[in-house]
C-alpha cells in the first residue's frame, strides 16, 4: 500500500526470454550452441559426431556446417578453447626468467595435456585426427600455440633476460614441435609421453 491507501504497481519490463517463455517458442539455435554442444561432447570423452550435433541443436547438417565448417575445424575450435587458458595459466605459474622461464612454461603445459583424461580418450580413440589436428601447419591449433610461445619469447627478450638463439618465429616452432613428440610419443614413437623430457631439451635450447 501507498501513503494514500492504494496499491503500488511494479511495473516489469518485459525481455526477449519471457517472450519466448509466454508464447512458448524455443529461442533460434546459433553457431555458439553448436560449439558449447561440441565443446560438453569432447570434454565428457564422447565422439564429436556432426549429425548428432545437428539432430541435438534441432538443425540440419548443411546449416551446421555453414556455422562451424567441417568437422576437423570446429573440433580444433574446441581444443584451442582448452589449450589457450592452459598456456596462459602455465605463464602465469611459471617462475624465474629467460629460458627457465620458457621450460617451465613448456613442463607445466605438455603436464597439463598428457593428464587430462578427455585429450587421452581423444587421442585413443582417433590418432590420426589427433596428429592431423594438433601437429601440422595446416591446423589452426599448431599454429595459434606457436604464436602463443612467440609472445612468451617476446616477452623475455624485451626484459633482457633472453638472448634467442635463432628468430623468434623459428624458435617459437621448433620449441612447439619439441612438445609435441613427447606429449605424442606413444602415437610417434611407441615410448610414453613425457612431461620432464620437452622442459629439458627446451632449457638446453635457451641456455
Amino acid at each position: 500500500m501507498n501513503d494514500s491507501g492504494r496499491s503500488s504497481v511494479v511495473v516489469v519490463a518485459e525481455t526477449p526470454l519471457s517472450r519466448h517463455l509466454a508464447a512458448g517458442k524455443v529461442p533460434r539455435r546459433s553457431p555458439m550452441d553448436a560449439f558449447e554442444l561440441a565443446r560438453r561432447r569432447y570434454l565428457a570423452g564422447d565422439r564429436v559426431d556432426m549429425q548428432d550435433l545437428a539432430v541435438e541443436l534441432g538443425i540440419s547438417r548443411a546449416t551446421l556446417f555453414r556455422w562451424v565448417g567441417n568437422r576437423d575445424q570446429l573440433i580444433a575450435e574446441v581444443i584451442w578453447s582448452l589449450t589457450e587458458p592452459a598456456l596462459d595459466q602455465a605463464a602465469a605459474e611459471a617462475a624465474g626468467r629467460g629460458g627457465a622461464r620458457i621450460a617451465a612454461i613448456v613442463e607445466t603445459f605438455t603436464r597439463g595435456i598428457i593428464e587430462a583424461d578427455y585429450f587421452h580418450t581423444f587421442v585413443s580413440r582417433e590418432p590420426e585426427a589427433t596428429l592431423r589436428l594438433m601437429t601440422t601447419r595446416a591446423s589452426v591449433v599448431q599454429r595459434r600455440i606457436v604464436a602463443k610461445i612467440q609472445s612468451f619469447l617476446q616477452e623475455e627478450v624485451d626484459r633482457g633476460a633472453l638472448v634467442p638463439p635463432m628468430d623468434l618465429p623459428d624458435l617459437a616452432y621448433v620449441i612447439t614441435r619439441i612438445g609435441e613428440s613427447f606429449v605424442y610419443a606413444d602415437l610417434i614413437t611407441g615410448d610414453e609421453p613425457d612431461a620432464t623430457k620437452p622442459a629439458a631439451a627446451v632449457a638446453a635450447l635457451l641456455r
